[in-house]
């Protein structure tokens, strides 16, 4: 009798442990599926502004209509909660959904093909371990034909190459880890290679930069005048962390959207990986540029005449103006940032010194928000205290003074295009 009870006993603490166990693990596999979430940056293409999260609705304006992100949180009517793991490993793997149909790629499975089976059904626990949002999938806008889901055939037989990342046993474990992460999770080269005429990624120009919804995604290879070849390992940690590197570079619009939401969640390790990959991009060179955008620009003395004197109506578009009344407060009447570089220098500025005029219109435009570990970055938008003529004019003067060689002039309706009006 004694004996049957501690067996008995010995079954329940075994049979308690193993739950506790199974228990443990699902809380790993939901933490790591958080992790995986990021580093992909999900929730950016999935969550409207103000919407809750992964409940879709972000519109995506292309040359073939607009696509309305859907939803993937787990409501069973109205998300992805019926969704077996081979149904996700399906869509994130080979762009169909439930049903069999094609994704559009603007949903980039195209990079997504490569993630492992295992970090894919993390990524799917975790959305399951959400709150179900029940909101209801817009519609597309798209016109006919590209309204006709089974034309991507086509398209993915021209631009898609279904396949699992594959590490090289020549490099490190480091430089496969980044790889994987850049390629795959990250899917950088989305936005910072250019598309060839059907809209995929051009095969022979990776990372040597694009233009995506209205700014411009630099060159991010190794090339050390065109792309980021004269970084260090350590600015582009720092830059992937924060948005910010001293002398060149600070993050606006869609990649502070990046850094808040997925780099700055990622770990040293996973960063230094990055790094490390990134740093061996085939150079992608550009026979006009002459110089690296960040090492253009000098202090400007040119408005040191106009303070103190009064101003006067016809100066309303004076260049000059135009920055000591809205720019110089913050970034000194040089240019010259402010000594901490929460206020960042106009010289030796990667956006200043670029040879398109976009993302400094649109930061002039829209400001900068960027949240970061250390706190918040924020830059008010000029959108509605100035006139296209006069952010045109305020553009050029900045880019006369600060930025490469020949300047840039910017027309007023380059400024009306990316208002978006």
């Amino acid at each position: 009798m004694m004996k049957k009870l501690t067996l008995s006993l010995m079954a329940a603490v075994g049979l308690f442990s193993l739950a506790a166990q199974a228990e443990e693990s699902g809380v790993d596999l939901i933490k790591r599926g958080e992790y995986l979430t990021q580093a992909a940056d999900c929730v950016a293409c999935h969550t409207t502004k103000d919407g809750k999260p992964f409940a879709g609705g972000l519109a995506f304006k292309t040359p073939m209509g607009t696509l309305y992100s859907p939803n993937i949180t787990a409501d069973k009517e109205t998300g992805i909660g019926t969704w077996s793991d081979e149904d996700f490993l399906r869509a994130v793997h080979e762009g169909k959904n439930k049903e069999g149909q094609h994704l559009y790629p603007a949903f980039p499975y195209t990079s997504y093909t490569l993630l492992k089976d295992d970090d894919v059904k993390a990524i799917k626990a975790y959305l399951f371990s959400l709150p179900p949002v029940h909101q209801q999938n817009r519609e597309n806008e798209m016109p006919f034909p590209f309204n006709q889901r089974w034309g991507m055939w086509f398209w993915n037989l021209v631009n898609f190459d279904s396949k699992r990342f594959e590490p090289d046993t020549a490099q490190s474990a480091e430089w496969n880890q980044g790889k994987y992460l850049v390629e795959g999770l990250g899917h950088c080269g989305e936005c910072h290679t250019p598309r060839n005429i059907t809209m995929g990624m051009k095969d022979g120009k990776p990372y040597a930069g694009t233009e995506v919804d209205g700014w411009t995604a630099f060159n991010i290879s190794s090339d050390k005048k065109a792309g980021i070849g004269s970084w260090s390992k350590g600015d582009i940690v720092q830059y992937l962390r924060s948005g910010h590197v001293s002398g060149k570079a600070q993050a606006a619009g869609p990649m502070a959207e990046v850094i808040e939401n997925s780099t700055r969640h990622l770990t040293d390790a996973d960063l230094n990986a990055m790094a490390t990959y990134i740093q061996t991009l085939k150079p992608q060179a550009d026979s006009s540029v002459t110089k690296s955008r960040s090492d253009w620009g000098h202090e400007s003395t040119s408005v040191d005449n106009l303070r103190g004197v009064p101003f006067k109506a016809s100066q309303e578009t004076d260049g000059a103006r135009l920055f000591l009344g809205n720019c110089a407060s913050c970034h000194s009447f040089g240019g010259q940032g402010s000594q901490d570089g929460y206020y960042p220098s106009l010289m030796k500025n990667s956006v200043v010194g670029a040879q398109t005029p976009n993302n400094l219109v649109n930061v002039i435009l829209h400001g900068v928000s960027r949240k970061t570990n250390d706190g918040e970055v924020f830059m008010p938008g000029f959108a509605d205290t100035l006139s296209d003529k006069q952010i045109a004019t305020l553009s050029t003067y900045m880019f006369k003074e600060f930025g490469a060689q020949p300047v840039l002039n910017v027309k007023d309706k380059d400024v009306k295009d990316l208002r978006g009006e």
